[in-house]
């Protein structure tokens, strides 16, 4: 049975923990087991946490035998994203600037999520410092994608998406400044769910753009997202029951969304919204001019935020980074704070249009990216390819950080592309009813 344990949402792994049919030690070795095999392990984990997590499940399996359950998901194994502080674990941010950094506390999410009961299955390599779309990583580890092992996962999450998407973790948690829980979960199939800015906790996470920084769930199933939503803020999980597109209005969002598409996330976003259409989604289409000026201030936006963030630990180590990213961070090294503050104030006037454009409907929805995973042996030897895909693979969901919304990313049934939602800010509940009935339309 434990093999189809590692095939098995969360959230049916918490039921079968809830109805006895499954033991929270068992399920938790079964994991390891399967970390410790796996031909991509290495590639996937920077470590897995073997002791910390055998005793929460003992805790869990206790609990269970009590009736004393703190949640769904009390007792199932989880993977996290390694820019999260994790008590006496090498926390490292997939950089050789923070190499051995070992933190004394947890995440403020991973204590939320420990308290509700979710075992800490290990920590999984990511993009160097956050600070890619690609989930390429010379300096530590590269996962491949699931479905293509010779191209990239995605980024900045990659490690959490391909532990997922391997079998070696029932959910992850990954963190979101341009796109990261959202490209590699869609890349590998998955369900990703980008929050509100502010919402959801970054106490204990190494930054990347504090105004931009986000968390969120990486797993197998909306509802999956809904538990670890609530799991990562120690609240009550969003109502899912009943959720229906009957009548939803969505906009199909044409600017800039579908410049330079290739064809497979094309089809395979066309596939889904025909599929969403048919079960009541009511589908208008519109072109919101104020995209293209917000994502032209992106660059400004986030890599003067991230140089001052890091620019100490940068100018004192730079051989320590993969050059690519070294550029990017000092791309924003020279903005004058007027050019800063006046995107900023800009972008606040964007969203505001954006707010009024949108108020009628109950999501956007676009591709989650315009292009499929890029070879990973070409992105270390063709500089301009690397350039080109990586902001090309950030260009859709940038859209949705940029606007400060929350996002989530679904599978089309076409592999490795996503058909994203987005809707107003702290709408997570009415977003995941919508994503779950939108789901069940399109599986």
């Amino acid at each position: 049975m434990s093999e189809a344990w590692l095939t098995m949402s969360a959230t049916d792994l918490g039921r079968g923990i809830a109805k006895g049919d499954i033991d929270p030690v068992a399920l938790t070795q079964a994991y390891l087991d399967a970390a410790k095999a796996h031909q991509f392990s290495h590639r996937i984990f920077t470590t897995v946490t073997a002791e910390r997590a055998l005793a929460e499940a003992e805790a869990a399996s206790e609990r269970a035998k009590l009736g004393l359950r703190r949640s769904m998901l009390d007792g199932v194994p989880i993977s996290w994203k390694d820019l999260f502080d994790s008590a006496g674990t090498v926390t490292e941010a997939g950089s050789g600037l923070l190499k051995g950094r070992v933190p004394d506390a947890d995440a403020e999410v991973l204590r939320n999520a420990t308290a509700m009961g979710l075992v800490c299955i290990g920590k999984t390599h990511m993009s160097e410092l956050a600070f890619s779309g690609l989930g390429l990583n010379p300096v530590t580890a590269t996962p491949p994608c699931v479905n293509d092992h010779d191209a990239v996962a995605g980024g900045s999450s990659s490690g959490s998406a391909t532990s997922v998407a391997f079998g070696l973790a029932a959910g992850s948690i990954g963190s979101d400044t341009g796109g990261s829980v959202r490209i590699p979960s869609a890349w590998n199939d998955l369900v990703g769910l980008k929050t509100t800015i502010g919402r959801v906790s970054v106490k204990g996470s190494v930054p990347l753009c504090p105004r931009f920084d986000t968390v969120g769930p990486l797993c197998r199933s909306v509802e999956d997202a809904a538990h670890l939503l609530a799991a990562l803020e120690g609240t009550k999980t969003a109502d899912l029951a009943g959720a229906d597109l009957e009548g939803a209005k969505l906009m199909v969002l044409e600017t800039a969304a579908f410049d330079d598409i290739r064809k497979e996330p094309k089809a395979g976003f066309k596939a889904a919204l025909k599929r969403l259409k048919k079960a009541g989604a009511q589908i208008t289409y519109a072109e919101i001019p104020e995209v293209s000026e917000a994502l032209a201030l992106s660059g400004v936006l986030f890599a003067t935020e991230a140089y001052a963030v890091w620019q100490t630990e940068i100018e004192a180590n730079p051989d320590a980074m993969f050059p690519e990213i070294l550029n990017r961070f000092r791309s924003g090294k020279d903005t004058l704070a007027k050019d800063f503050l006046g995107a900023w104030a800009r972008l606040t006037e964007l969203q505001a249009v954006w707010a009024a454009k949108t108020a009628a409907f109950d999501a956007v929805v676009i591709p989650t990216s315009p292009i499929l995973p890029p070879n990973l042996e070409r992105l270390m030897t063709d500089s301009d390819y690397y350039v080109t895909e990586n902001l090309l693979a950030l260009r859709n969901t940038r859209i949705g950080n940029l606007m400060g919304l929350a996002g989530l990313t679904l599978p089309t049934g076409v592999p490795s592309t996503g058909i994203m939602f987005l809707s107003a800010p702290n709408s997570e509940e009415r977003l995941l009813r919508l994503g779950a009935a939108a789901e069940a339309a399109l599986s």
